[in-house]
């Protein structure tokens, strides 16, 4: 499961995910991108089950880029306790999407192996996605 080695602070603000994202909107790396289409928190475990789909179907051919991390801590508090006495435990690790992230890339498959294993790993994601290509630059 995927989470930071260390970090500064334990416990972080919930934030707003408001807009487009900004960075990590194209496909850099690979030739076919999973992009997210709405905004949420991608679970450490949501990332593995997806990576070990497009792994599993892909039969370890071609490459996968990870494009996401989950650096933000979720806190919890235990159920049934009280209202007070201070903010909960670290839960868990997630990343945060907006619309317009590329969430994994995959490189040096045929184009129907790496949509269909871009398919697997929507069904794992908390966000509506789609296919996107990578654009050839015309000289």
């Amino acid at each position: 499961m995927l989470q930071p080695k260390r970090v500064k602070w334990r416990k972080q603000h919930r934030g707003r995910r408001r807009g487009m994202a900004s960075t990590g909107n194209t496909v850099a790396f690979g030739e076919f991108g999973l992009q997210s289409l709405d905004s949420a928190w991608v679970d450490g475990r949501q990332i593995e089950a997806a990576r070990r789909s497009i792994t599993h179907h892909l039969k370890r051919d071609g490459k996968i880029w990870i494009r996401i991390f989950p650096d933000k801590s979720v806190t919890q508090k235990p159920a049934e306790t009280r209202m007070g006495k201070g903010k909960g435990a670290p839960e868990k690790w997630v990343a945060v999407v907006k619309p317009g992230r590329i969430l994994f890339e995959i490189g040096g498959v045929p184009e129907d192996a790496a949509l269909e294993a871009m398919r697997l790993a929507a069904h794992k994601m908390p966000v509506r996605t789609r296919v996107v290509v990578r654009e050839t630059e015309v000289i």
